[in-house]
Protein backbone atom coordinates (compact mmCIF):
# COMPACT_ATOMS: atom_id res chain seq x y z
CA UNK A 1 0.00 0.00 0.00
CA UNK A 2 1.68 3.37 -1.24
CA UNK A 3 2.83 5.44 1.92
CA UNK A 4 -0.10 8.26 0.69
CA UNK A 5 -2.76 5.84 1.50
CA UNK A 6 -1.62 4.46 4.83
CA UNK A 7 -1.17 8.35 6.48
CA UNK A 8 -4.63 8.57 5.12
CA UNK A 9 -5.91 5.37 6.74
CA UNK A 10 -4.23 6.48 10.07
CA UNK A 11 -5.99 9.81 9.89
CA UNK A 12 -9.50 8.70 9.39
CA UNK A 13 -8.95 6.60 12.28
CA UNK A 14 -7.64 9.25 14.42
CA UNK A 15 -10.46 11.78 13.60
CA UNK A 16 -13.29 8.41 14.60
CA UNK A 17 -11.84 7.66 17.19
CA UNK A 18 -12.01 11.76 18.27
CA UNK A 19 -15.59 11.86 17.32
CA UNK A 20 -16.13 8.64 19.56
CA UNK A 21 -14.44 9.79 22.50
CA UNK A 22 -16.29 13.64 21.99
CA UNK A 23 -19.99 11.62 21.80
CA UNK A 24 -18.61 10.08 25.36
CA UNK A 25 -17.60 12.83 27.10
CA UNK A 26 -20.49 15.28 26.15
CA UNK A 27 -23.07 12.02 26.93
CA UNK A 28 -21.60 12.08 30.31
CA UNK A 29 -23.80 12.82 33.11
CA UNK A 30 -22.36 16.32 34.13
CA UNK A 31 -25.36 17.75 36.69
CA UNK A 32 -24.79 19.78 39.74
CA UNK A 33 -25.12 16.86 42.94
CA UNK A 34 -28.25 18.07 44.63
CA UNK A 35 -30.45 16.93 47.51
CA UNK A 36 -34.18 16.93 47.13
CA UNK A 37 -37.12 16.51 50.15
CA UNK A 38 -40.40 14.88 49.39
CA UNK A 39 -43.29 17.14 50.12
CA UNK A 40 -45.28 16.47 53.17
CA UNK A 41 -47.71 18.22 55.43
CA UNK A 42 -47.03 19.38 58.85
CA UNK A 43 -47.88 20.86 61.95
CA UNK A 44 -46.24 24.67 61.40
CA UNK A 45 -45.85 27.24 64.30
CA UNK A 46 -45.33 31.23 63.11
CA UNK A 47 -42.75 32.34 66.25
CA UNK A 48 -41.72 36.09 66.56
CA UNK A 49 -38.55 36.06 68.74
CA UNK A 50 -37.24 39.29 70.87
CA UNK A 51 -35.42 39.82 73.75
CA UNK A 52 -35.45 42.03 77.03
CA UNK A 53 -35.26 42.05 80.60
CA UNK A 54 -37.07 40.11 83.31
CA UNK A 55 -39.46 42.97 85.89
CA UNK A 56 -42.04 42.32 88.49
CA UNK A 57 -45.30 43.60 87.14
CA UNK A 58 -45.24 45.64 90.39
CA UNK A 59 -42.48 47.92 91.39
CA UNK A 60 -42.79 50.51 94.26
CA UNK A 61 -40.14 53.22 94.82
CA UNK A 62 -40.00 54.34 98.31
CA UNK A 63 -39.23 58.29 99.23
CA UNK A 64 -39.11 60.63 101.75
CA UNK A 65 -41.93 62.45 102.80
CA UNK A 66 -40.08 64.47 105.09
CA UNK A 67 -36.58 65.11 105.04
CA UNK A 68 -34.29 64.04 107.69
CA UNK A 69 -31.37 62.16 108.51
CA UNK A 70 -31.14 58.40 108.43
CA UNK A 71 -30.97 56.40 111.79
CA UNK A 72 -31.91 52.94 111.27
CA UNK A 73 -31.81 51.41 108.36
CA UNK A 74 -33.39 47.87 108.62
CA UNK A 75 -32.75 46.33 105.11
CA UNK A 76 -29.86 45.25 102.33
CA UNK A 77 -30.34 45.39 98.29
CA UNK A 78 -31.78 41.73 97.89
CA UNK A 79 -33.67 41.11 101.21
CA UNK A 80 -37.11 39.80 101.22
CA UNK A 81 -39.73 41.37 103.16
CA UNK A 82 -43.27 41.67 104.09
CA UNK A 83 -46.02 44.00 103.68
CA UNK A 84 -45.56 46.00 107.22
CA UNK A 85 -42.26 45.13 107.70
CA UNK A 86 -40.24 47.93 108.97
CA UNK A 87 -37.40 49.25 106.60
CA UNK A 88 -36.09 52.67 108.19
CA UNK A 89 -35.99 55.54 110.11
CA UNK A 90 -35.59 58.60 109.78
CA UNK A 91 -34.37 61.50 112.80
CA UNK A 92 -37.65 62.24 114.45
CA UNK A 93 -36.20 65.29 116.77
CA UNK A 94 -37.83 68.09 114.94
CA UNK A 95 -41.34 66.48 114.29
CA UNK A 96 -41.26 65.39 118.09
CA UNK A 97 -40.36 69.16 118.91
CA UNK A 98 -43.28 70.32 116.68
CA UNK A 99 -45.81 67.91 117.76
CA UNK A 100 -45.31 68.67 121.23
CA UNK A 101 -45.39 72.70 120.76
CA UNK A 102 -48.70 72.17 118.66
CA UNK A 103 -50.31 70.10 121.67
CA UNK A 104 -49.16 72.61 123.88
CA UNK A 105 -50.60 75.01 121.78
CA UNK A 106 -53.80 73.60 121.55
CA UNK A 107 -54.29 72.77 125.31
CA UNK A 108 -53.36 76.51 125.95
CA UNK A 109 -56.30 77.91 123.02
CA UNK A 110 -58.47 74.98 125.08
CA UNK A 111 -58.16 76.85 128.12
CA UNK A 112 -58.98 79.95 127.21
CA UNK A 113 -61.69 78.50 125.08
CA UNK A 114 -63.17 77.63 128.77
CA UNK A 115 -62.07 80.95 130.24
CA UNK A 116 -64.15 82.35 127.82
CA UNK A 117 -67.52 80.58 127.99
CA UNK A 118 -66.96 80.65 131.93
CA UNK A 119 -66.75 84.73 131.23
CA UNK A 120 -69.76 84.55 129.31
CA UNK A 121 -72.19 82.70 132.12
CA UNK A 122 -70.89 85.19 134.40
CA UNK A 123 -72.31 88.02 132.24
CA UNK A 124 -75.01 86.59 132.19
CA UNK A 125 -75.81 85.72 135.34
CA UNK A 126 -75.35 89.28 136.10
CA UNK A 127 -77.29 90.39 133.13
CA UNK A 128 -80.26 88.20 134.82
CA UNK A 129 -79.65 90.40 138.39
CA UNK A 130 -79.77 93.26 136.00
CA UNK A 131 -83.62 92.53 135.09
CA UNK A 132 -84.53 91.71 138.11
CA UNK A 133 -83.74 94.99 139.98
CA UNK A 134 -85.38 96.50 137.10
CA UNK A 135 -88.40 94.92 137.41
CA UNK A 136 -88.28 95.38 141.29
CA UNK A 137 -87.52 99.42 140.28
CA UNK A 138 -90.87 100.03 138.18
CA UNK A 139 -93.14 98.18 140.19
CA UNK A 140 -91.69 100.91 142.86
CA UNK A 141 -92.50 103.62 140.33
CA UNK A 142 -95.71 102.95 139.55
CA UNK A 143 -96.38 103.22 143.57
CA UNK A 144 -94.46 105.90 143.72
CA UNK A 145 -91.48 104.41 146.59
CA UNK A 146 -88.87 105.03 144.23
CA UNK A 147 -86.86 108.11 142.39
CA UNK A 148 -86.63 107.97 138.56
CA UNK A 149 -82.97 108.32 138.49
CA UNK A 150 -82.82 104.99 140.76
CA UNK A 151 -84.99 103.86 138.19
CA UNK A 152 -82.81 104.59 134.90
CA UNK A 153 -79.96 103.50 136.57
CA UNK A 154 -81.45 100.04 136.97
CA UNK A 155 -82.82 100.57 133.13
CA UNK A 156 -78.82 101.25 132.30
CA UNK A 157 -77.61 98.11 134.37
CA UNK A 158 -79.26 95.82 131.81
CA UNK A 159 -78.65 97.72 128.65
CA UNK A 160 -75.03 97.22 130.10
CA UNK A 161 -75.16 93.48 130.64
CA UNK A 162 -77.03 92.57 127.71
CA UNK A 163 -73.78 94.76 125.46
CA UNK A 164 -71.18 92.84 127.62
CA UNK A 165 -72.97 89.30 127.01
CA UNK A 166 -72.79 89.72 123.50
CA UNK A 167 -69.80 90.72 123.42
CA UNK A 168 -68.01 88.10 125.03
CA UNK A 169 -70.24 85.94 122.99
CA UNK A 170 -68.71 87.34 119.79
CA UNK A 171 -65.49 85.51 120.99
CA UNK A 172 -65.98 82.72 121.38
CA UNK A 173 -66.37 81.96 117.27
CA UNK A 174 -63.00 83.28 116.77
CA UNK A 175 -61.24 81.13 119.36
CA UNK A 176 -63.27 77.61 118.51
CA UNK A 177 -61.56 78.04 115.08
CA UNK A 178 -58.45 79.26 116.41
CA UNK A 179 -58.35 75.99 118.19
CA UNK A 180 -59.54 74.06 115.07
CA UNK A 181 -56.33 75.58 113.33
CA UNK A 182 -54.40 74.02 116.07
CA UNK A 183 -55.89 70.94 116.13
CA UNK A 184 -55.18 70.50 112.48
CA UNK A 185 -51.75 71.57 112.82
CA UNK A 186 -50.85 69.12 115.67
CA UNK A 187 -52.77 66.69 113.08
CA UNK A 188 -50.19 67.03 110.16
CA UNK A 189 -46.91 67.34 112.76
CA UNK A 190 -48.73 63.58 114.02
CA UNK A 191 -49.04 62.55 110.40
CA UNK A 192 -45.74 63.95 109.19
CA UNK A 193 -43.53 62.39 112.44
CA UNK A 194 -45.35 58.87 111.57
CA UNK A 195 -44.31 59.14 108.24
CA UNK A 196 -40.50 59.23 109.58
CA UNK A 197 -41.10 55.40 110.56
CA UNK A 198 -41.37 53.87 106.89
CA UNK A 199 -42.58 50.00 106.64
CA UNK A 200 -42.91 47.77 103.50
CA UNK A 201 -46.48 48.40 101.46
CA UNK A 202 -45.91 45.15 99.68
CA UNK A 203 -44.52 41.63 99.99
CA UNK A 204 -41.50 41.39 97.53
CA UNK A 205 -37.82 41.79 97.46
CA UNK A 206 -35.73 44.68 97.65
CA UNK A 207 -34.01 45.41 94.38
CA UNK A 208 -32.32 48.53 95.15
CA UNK A 209 -30.99 50.63 98.11
CA UNK A 210 -29.53 53.82 97.31
CA UNK A 211 -28.64 55.61 100.70
CA UNK A 212 -26.78 54.38 104.21
CA UNK A 213 -27.48 55.11 107.57
CA UNK A 214 -26.55 58.47 108.32
CA UNK A 215 -27.33 60.11 105.09
CA UNK A 216 -29.87 62.76 104.43
CA UNK A 217 -32.82 62.07 102.87
CA UNK A 218 -34.15 64.74 100.34
CA UNK A 219 -37.81 65.25 99.47
CA UNK A 220 -38.83 66.18 96.27
CA UNK A 221 -40.08 69.37 94.33
CA UNK A 222 -41.76 70.14 91.12
CA UNK A 223 -37.93 70.23 89.19
CA UNK A 224 -36.17 68.43 91.22
CA UNK A 225 -37.00 64.69 92.19
CA UNK A 226 -36.77 63.39 95.50
CA UNK A 227 -34.32 60.77 96.49
CA UNK A 228 -35.58 57.34 95.84
CA UNK A 229 -34.41 55.55 98.94
CA UNK A 230 -35.63 51.82 98.66
CA UNK A 231 -37.02 50.48 95.19
CA UNK A 232 -38.89 47.06 96.00
CA UNK A 233 -40.52 44.71 93.71
CA UNK A 234 -43.19 42.46 94.00
CA UNK A 235 -41.92 39.14 92.41
CA UNK A 236 -45.45 37.25 92.45
CA UNK A 237 -46.24 38.44 89.01
CA UNK A 238 -43.26 38.69 86.60
CA UNK A 239 -43.05 39.76 83.36
CA UNK A 240 -40.56 39.99 80.34
CA UNK A 241 -40.55 43.44 78.90
CA UNK A 242 -38.85 42.78 75.31
CA UNK A 243 -38.38 44.90 72.13
CA UNK A 244 -40.47 43.83 68.97
CA UNK A 245 -38.95 44.94 65.26
CA UNK A 246 -41.18 46.94 63.64
CA UNK A 247 -42.14 44.40 60.57
CA UNK A 248 -42.94 41.61 63.26
CA UNK A 249 -45.24 43.78 65.41
CA UNK A 250 -47.96 43.83 63.11
CA UNK A 251 -48.21 39.84 64.01
CA UNK A 252 -48.31 40.21 67.59
CA UNK A 253 -51.53 40.36 69.36
CA UNK A 254 -53.10 40.30 73.23
CA UNK A 255 -53.29 36.88 74.24
CA UNK A 256 -51.20 34.92 72.27
CA UNK A 257 -48.95 32.28 73.95
CA UNK A 258 -45.26 32.93 74.63
CA UNK A 259 -42.47 30.89 75.29
CA UNK A 260 -39.62 32.39 77.85
CA UNK A 261 -36.22 31.66 78.64
CA UNK A 262 -34.08 33.26 81.29
CA UNK A 263 -30.22 33.43 80.42
CA UNK A 264 -29.39 32.94 83.90
CA UNK A 265 -31.94 29.83 84.00
CA UNK A 266 -30.32 27.54 81.54
CA UNK A 267 -32.02 24.47 79.74
CA UNK A 268 -35.32 25.68 80.88
CA UNK A 269 -38.44 27.41 79.32
CA UNK A 270 -41.52 28.84 80.99
CA UNK A 271 -45.22 29.19 79.51
CA UNK A 272 -46.59 33.00 79.21
CA UNK A 273 -48.93 35.15 77.43
CA UNK A 274 -49.34 38.88 75.96
CA UNK A 275 -50.27 41.12 77.90
CA UNK A 276 -49.55 44.73 76.82
CA UNK A 277 -48.70 46.18 73.01
CA UNK A 278 -46.64 49.48 72.46
CA UNK A 279 -49.07 51.98 70.66
CA UNK A 280 -45.61 53.86 70.16
CA UNK A 281 -41.93 53.03 68.97
CA UNK A 282 -39.20 52.81 72.08
CA UNK A 283 -36.97 55.94 72.36
CA UNK A 284 -33.69 55.56 71.60
CA UNK A 285 -31.33 56.36 74.33
CA UNK A 286 -30.09 59.92 74.90
CA UNK A 287 -26.93 60.91 72.86
CA UNK A 288 -27.05 57.73 70.95
CA UNK A 289 -25.89 57.82 67.17
CA UNK A 290 -25.75 56.27 63.84
CA UNK A 291 -29.44 54.82 62.39
CA UNK A 292 -31.36 53.00 65.21
CA UNK A 293 -34.02 49.71 64.75
CA UNK A 294 -37.47 50.83 65.24
CA UNK A 295 -38.92 48.35 68.08
CA UNK A 296 -42.00 48.44 70.02
CA UNK A 297 -42.33 47.13 73.42
CA UNK A 298 -44.05 44.20 74.21
CA UNK A 299 -45.16 42.30 77.80
CA UNK A 300 -45.14 38.98 78.32
CA UNK A 301 -46.60 37.75 81.67
CA UNK A 302 -45.31 34.64 82.95
CA UNK A 303 -47.75 31.80 83.80
CA UNK A 304 -45.76 29.98 86.02
CA UNK A 305 -43.58 30.31 89.41
CA UNK A 306 -39.99 31.05 88.35
CA UNK A 307 -37.79 30.27 91.19
CA UNK A 308 -34.88 32.50 92.34
CA UNK A 309 -35.31 35.24 89.34
CA UNK A 310 -34.48 38.86 90.00
CA UNK A 311 -35.29 41.85 88.38
CA UNK A 312 -33.24 42.90 85.29
CA UNK A 313 -32.39 39.05 84.51
CA UNK A 314 -31.81 38.55 80.42
CA UNK A 315 -34.61 36.88 78.59
CA UNK A 316 -36.05 35.61 75.41
CA UNK A 317 -39.34 35.91 74.67
CA UNK A 318 -40.61 33.59 71.71
CA UNK A 319 -44.17 34.66 70.80
CA UNK A 320 -46.60 32.17 68.80
CA UNK A 321 -48.26 34.16 66.03
CA UNK A 322 -49.63 31.77 64.11
CA UNK A 323 -50.69 27.83 64.33
CA UNK A 324 -51.23 25.43 61.43
CA UNK A 325 -52.87 21.69 61.36
CA UNK A 326 -51.78 19.38 59.07
CA UNK A 327 -50.46 21.71 56.06
CA UNK A 328 -48.70 21.29 53.06
CA UNK A 329 -45.08 22.69 54.00
CA UNK A 330 -41.55 23.35 52.30
CA UNK A 331 -38.08 23.07 54.15
CA UNK A 332 -37.29 26.24 53.98
CA UNK A 333 -33.62 26.46 52.25
CA UNK A 334 -35.57 25.16 49.34
CA UNK A 335 -37.22 28.09 48.51
CA UNK A 336 -35.52 30.65 46.06
CA UNK A 337 -36.32 33.50 44.16
CA UNK A 338 -36.25 34.28 40.41
CA UNK A 339 -37.16 36.42 37.88
CA UNK A 340 -40.11 34.74 35.55
CA UNK A 341 -41.73 36.68 32.25
CA UNK A 342 -45.53 36.42 32.56
CA UNK A 343 -47.83 37.45 29.59
CA UNK A 344 -51.15 39.48 29.85
CA UNK A 345 -53.51 36.50 31.36
CA UNK A 346 -50.66 36.15 34.18
CA UNK A 347 -49.10 33.04 32.81
CA UNK A 348 -45.26 32.54 32.78
CA UNK A 349 -43.94 32.46 29.71
CA UNK A 350 -41.47 29.74 29.07
CA UNK A 351 -37.68 30.81 27.54
CA UNK A 352 -36.61 28.84 25.18
CA UNK A 353 -33.74 26.42 26.67
CA UNK A 354 -30.50 27.34 25.18
CA UNK A 355 -28.00 24.25 26.56
CA UNK A 356 -24.56 26.67 25.61
CA UNK A 357 -25.07 28.38 29.01
CA UNK A 358 -22.23 31.10 30.23
CA UNK A 359 -20.28 30.19 33.31
CA UNK A 360 -20.20 32.32 36.36
CA UNK A 361 -17.02 32.71 38.61
CA UNK A 362 -18.53 30.55 41.04
CA UNK A 363 -19.11 27.95 37.90
CA UNK A 364 -22.98 27.35 38.27
CA UNK A 365 -24.40 27.74 35.04
CA UNK A 366 -27.00 30.87 34.29
CA UNK A 367 -29.31 31.12 32.37
CA UNK A 368 -29.15 34.84 30.18
CA UNK A 369 -31.53 37.09 31.06
CA UNK A 370 -33.23 39.06 28.50
CA UNK A 371 -33.95 42.74 29.08
CA UNK A 372 -37.04 44.61 29.25
CA UNK A 373 -36.87 46.24 25.87
CA UNK A 374 -37.28 42.41 24.65
CA UNK A 375 -40.50 41.38 25.60
CA UNK A 376 -43.33 41.24 23.89
CA UNK A 377 -46.43 43.05 24.10
CA UNK A 378 -48.77 42.36 27.61
CA UNK A 379 -45.68 40.60 29.28
CA UNK A 380 -44.43 41.58 32.73
CA UNK A 381 -41.06 40.49 34.41
CA UNK A 382 -41.47 40.45 38.19
CA UNK A 383 -39.51 38.22 40.77
CA UNK A 384 -41.77 35.43 42.39
CA UNK A 385 -40.78 32.50 44.83
CA UNK A 386 -40.76 28.87 44.14
CA UNK A 387 -38.56 26.19 44.49
CA UNK A 388 -37.16 23.44 42.04
CA UNK A 389 -38.13 19.85 40.92
CA UNK A 390 -35.67 17.31 39.84
CA UNK A 391 -37.69 16.91 36.13
CA UNK A 392 -35.91 14.65 32.82
CA UNK A 393 -32.49 15.17 35.13
CA UNK A 394 -32.74 18.62 35.12
CA UNK A 395 -33.78 21.60 37.69
CA UNK A 396 -37.08 22.93 36.88
CA UNK A 397 -38.50 26.48 38.81
CA UNK A 398 -41.86 26.12 40.12
CA UNK A 399 -43.27 29.34 41.20
CA UNK A 400 -45.75 28.78 44.90
CA UNK A 401 -47.75 30.61 47.59
CA UNK A 402 -46.76 30.77 50.82
CA UNK A 403 -48.40 31.25 54.44
CA UNK A 404 -46.89 31.37 57.16
CA UNK A 405 -43.21 30.64 58.32
CA UNK A 406 -42.50 28.07 61.12
CA UNK A 407 -38.94 27.39 62.48
CA UNK A 408 -37.68 25.02 59.31
CA UNK A 409 -40.51 25.04 57.25
CA UNK A 410 -43.29 27.75 55.03
CA UNK A 411 -46.50 26.82 54.75
CA UNK A 412 -47.30 26.06 51.03
CA UNK A 413 -50.98 27.58 49.92
CA UNK A 414 -50.35 26.34 45.69
CA UNK A 415 -48.34 25.50 43.58
CA UNK A 416 -46.82 21.87 45.50
CA UNK A 417 -48.23 18.65 46.09
CA UNK A 418 -47.82 15.95 48.67
CA UNK A 419 -45.03 13.76 47.38
CA UNK A 420 -43.35 16.58 44.98
CA UNK A 421 -39.65 16.16 45.13
CA UNK A 422 -38.21 19.60 45.83
CA UNK A 423 -34.61 20.49 45.81
CA UNK A 424 -33.51 21.38 48.95
CA UNK A 425 -29.62 22.17 49.02
CA UNK A 426 -27.02 22.26 49.05
CA UNK A 427 -27.90 25.87 49.91
CA UNK A 428 -25.27 27.70 47.59
CA UNK A 429 -26.48 25.33 44.97
CA UNK A 430 -30.17 26.86 45.69
CA UNK A 431 -29.32 30.29 45.22
CA UNK A 432 -27.48 30.26 42.18
CA UNK A 433 -29.84 26.99 40.05
CA UNK A 434 -31.41 28.26 36.66
CA UNK A 435 -34.15 26.95 35.42
CA UNK A 436 -33.38 23.80 32.97
CA UNK A 437 -29.87 23.44 34.93
CA UNK A 438 -29.09 19.72 35.07
CA UNK A 439 -28.84 17.81 38.20
CA UNK A 440 -28.27 14.51 39.70
CA UNK A 441 -29.61 13.46 43.11
CA UNK A 442 -28.01 12.02 45.49
CA UNK A 443 -29.35 12.06 48.68
CA UNK A 444 -26.72 9.79 50.58
CA UNK A 445 -24.95 13.00 50.90
CA UNK A 446 -28.10 15.15 52.60
CA UNK A 447 -25.30 16.21 56.17
CA UNK A 448 -22.72 17.52 53.65
CA UNK A 449 -24.13 19.35 51.42
CA UNK A 450 -26.10 21.10 53.72
CA UNK A 451 -23.31 24.32 53.04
Amino acid sequence: MPRKNVLIAIGVVLIGAAVVAANLYFKKDKGLTVTTDAIKTRDLEAIVSASGKIQPKRLVNISADTPGRVVNLAVNEGDRIRKGQFLLQIDPKSLSTRVDSGSASLQANIQTLDQMRQSIETTRAQLVQAQQNLARQQDLWKQQLTTREALEKAENDVKVSQSAVQEREKTIKPQESRIAQERATLESARYDLSKVRIESPIDGIVTRRNIQEGETAVIGTMNNAGTVLLTLADMSIIQAEVEVDETNIPNVQLGQKGKITIDAIPDKSFKGHVSEIGNSPIQAAAGATGTQATNFKVVVILDEVVPDVRPGFTATADITTATRKDVVSVPIPAVAVRELVYDANGQIVKEPRNDKRRRGSSGSSMEPVAAAAELKPGQTRKESEGVFLVRDGRAEFLPIKMGVAGDKYFEVLSGLKIGDQVITGPYNSVRAMADGDPVKVDNTKKGRLGG
